[in-house]
């Protein structure tokens, strides 16, 4: 009897010793139960600052790599351009080679030509009426002269010699009249002379009282007679505008004179 009381009595000590705890293992419980849910609330709010600062990276360099392809993409457009203009240059200096080989051939067949055409321009001037002829002289001994200049360009000596032969051109159209010394009986005369183009060139005594009409044929003046002196006095009117442009009559060089 003794026995099982002494049992009964461990029973219910360890029951009561059991029940006693049971507040504070519940306590510890419920701390450590709030300890692991901060904890987890504050690693769960770092993950998200994480997230959120990666998510703010990520569109960032999504933004820098937009930026690099338009950049590239720019870049290659002025890749194309500049290649353009490489090769638009390479074919215009090409062009300027082919130019300047072609210049140095023209430059050596223009100078011969040059000198053929002021040949050519004596050889008119002494088979010519006596037109101008000191002052057209003149000009070609000045343009032979320009020939053996340096300083003066080909171009500029081609010109020249172009616009020499423009001026003989336009003798051939011109009424003109001017004062000039002919020749008369081996003796030098002041006369004042008129020529209309190169079928007619005639010659006035300056007091108007004889009047000559080169000969083509005969290489001379020939005197006119009085009749023919007045439409030649006409003639000299109309070219020194005294009076309005008429029909004229004037004797023709060519049909002077007879060859001997």
């Amino acid at each position: 009897m003794t026995m099982i009381k002494s049992s009964s009595f461990r029973l219910a000590w360890g029951v009561a010793a059991c029940l006693a705890l049971t507040p504070v293992a519940s306590a510890d419980q419920l701390e450590q139960a709030q300890a692991i849910e901060g904890n987890t609330t504050q690693e769960a709010a770092q993950s998200q600052s994480r997230i959120n600062r990666r998510a703010d990276s990520s569109l960032a360099m999504r933004q820098e790599i937009e930026q690099i392809q338009a950049q590239i993409s720019n870049l290659e457009i002025y890749r194309d351009h500049l290649q353009n203009l490489v090769s638009n240059q390479q074919a215009e200096a090409q062009s300027l080679r082919d130019q300047i080989t072609e210049i140095k051939e023209t430059r050596q067949g223009i100078v011969p030509l040059m000198y053929r055409m002021l040949g050519g321009l004596e050889q008119w001037l002494a088979n010519d009426i006596p037109l101008k002829a000191d002052q057209r002289q003149a000009r070609v001994e000045k343009l032979k002269a320009m020939m053996g200049r340096a300083d003066v360009a080909d171009s500029e000596k081609f010109r020249r010699i172009l616009e020499a032969y423009q001026i003989e051109r336009d003798y051939g159209s011109k009424l003109d009249a001017y004062q000039d010394t002919i020749v008369l009986n081996g003796r030098d005369h002041q006369v004042d002379v008129l020529h209309l183009g190169r079928v007619s060139l005639v010659a006035r005594r300056l007091d108007g009282q004889q009047h000559w009409v080169w000969s083509t044929r005969d290489e001379t003046w020939v005197e006119l007679d009085a009749s023919a002196g007045e439409a030649v006095d006409k003639a000299f009117a109309v070219a020194q505008k005294q009076v309005a442009p008429s029909l004229l009559s004037l004797p023709l060089s060519a049909n002077q004179g007879v060859k001997s």
